[in-house]
């Protein structure tokens, strides 16, 4: 059995089930079923994303003294990795903590995707041996309904509006994620080291990069994608919202 098997043991054929189950529970509305599933997701990887959400926000919280650190010991590299070590660990930081749960998220939103993918190329009977209950089946002549508000989730959205609400989801998401840079720019703006300069506008270049790629990779992928897309991006927005809240309190 290889890993592609594997995969679709664990991961496609419950997410497969799961979709199809609320599916037929709300009203055979393809649209609510994405929106359920993804909701459901998110939060049993709350586990998960939470520990890395926690890390990104400590290193941002270092981010200043690794800035002091790196202008110190910019000729030293061996001596520069030694205190950012110590640094790390005074303040309880791993940051290789926050991999793990990255790779297991790219693994799920990529079966995830390929589960959607399979429902809008393939009729629902295609689907049935996969199907864990009887219940759960469809007929020979069953097909999906892919019509949601203005669009079909099986084709791209006509008037981009979704790829457009993904896109600015995903630069709020990118600003609060990465608040430290209005730190940055004023440190860039006082001290003459480029490397101030670099940091500024590397993290720059990151807030605006992702909501356009998203932008432009969602006008050309089906509705249904782009629609669990953004309500990932608007869940993973409500916890950072949440976190940055509880990280001022403290």
């Amino acid at each position: 059995m290889g890993i592609k098997d594997i995969l679709k043991i664990s991961i496609y054929v419950p997410i497969l089930n799961t979709l199809v189950f609320f599916y037929i529970f709300l009203g055979h509305n393809l649209g609510f079923a994405i929106a359920a599933l993804t909701v459901l997701m998110r939060a049993i990887l709350i586990p998960v994303t939470l520990p890395a959400l926690k890390g990104a926000a400590k290193q941002k919280e270092l981010a200043p003294q690794l800035s002091e650190l790196q202008k110190k010991y910019k000729d030293n590299k061996t001596l520069l990795a030694q205190k950012q070590m110590e640094l790390y660990k005074n303040h309880g930081f791993n940051p290789a903590a926050g991999c793990l749960p990255q790779i297991l998220q790219l693994v799920i939103l990529i079966v995830l995707y390929q589960v959607l993918l399979d429902i809008f190329r393939h009729p629902p009977a295609y689907f049935n041996e996969m199907l864990y209950f009887p219940f759960l089946k469809f007929a020979q002549t069953d097909v999906f309904n892919t019509a949601f508000l203005y669009m079909d989730l099986a084709k791209k959205d006509p008037y981009y509006i979704l790829p457009i609400l993904a896109g600015l989801s995903q630069l709020v998401l990118s600003k609060l994620s990465l608040p430290q840079t209005n730190k940055l720019e004023k440190i860039a703006e006082k001290t003459p080291d480029k490397q101030d300069d670099v940091m500024y506008n590397m993290q720059k270049q990151m807030i605006y990069m992702m909501p356009v790629m998203t932008i432009f990779i969602g006008i050309s992928l089906p509705s249904g994608l782009v629609l669990y897309w953004f309500l990932a991006t608007l869940f993973g927005l409500a916890q950072q919202w949440i976190l940055n809240k509880k990280l001022l309190k403290n």
